[in-house]
């Protein structure tokens, strides 16, 4: 289905405040309720819309702490990264795990209440993963942008 400027409309302001009633998104992109409701069922029908979440306050659920984790492991077999994958997606602390090209194999997203929260983390869960050759962590110092919403 290709979607049309209405569509994408419908889809900027849901990513900025998706619990918004029908009839303020409807008054938003100028359209009727039923018709506004329409479109945003079928671009939840076909994918583009993939769910609704409630996005937390790292610092509030005291976890201001980031940290970008470079793995690399000790093969490329298709069951080293398979137990890799598996293992990682079961540690609560990790965010966001990326296949990556380059020089490292995977690219992880940590999140931790402080840097011995951080040493906790690495020592349970990051260094007993399954297939793991070595690990780079970089703290970030700063975030100067974080944003959930996909460019339309």
């Amino acid at each position: 289905m290709d979607i049309d400027h209405i569509d994408r409309r419908i889809l900027e302001v849901l990513q900025k405040a998706g619990r918004m009633s029908n009839a303020d998104l409807a008054d938003r992109v100028h359209l009727s309720a039923s018709a506004c409701h329409r479109r945003v069922q079928r671009l939840e029908k076909e994918g583009y819309i993939r769910d609704y979440v409630a996005l937390l306050d790292a610092r509030k659920m005291g976890r201001p702490t980031t940290v970008f984790v470079e793995i690399t492991l000790s093969g490329q077999a298709d069951e080293v990264l398979d137990a890799f994958e598996k293992a990682v997606a079961r540690v609560p602390d990790v965010l966001e795990c990326h296949l990556m090209a380059g020089t490292a194999d995977y690219l992880l997203k940590v999140v931790a209440g402080d840097t011995e929260d951080f040493a906790r983390i690495h020592r349970k869960h990051l260094a007993t993963l399954p297939g793991v050759a070595q690990l780079q962590s970089s703290f970030a110092l700063r975030t100067v942008r974080n944003t959930t919403a996909m460019p339309v």
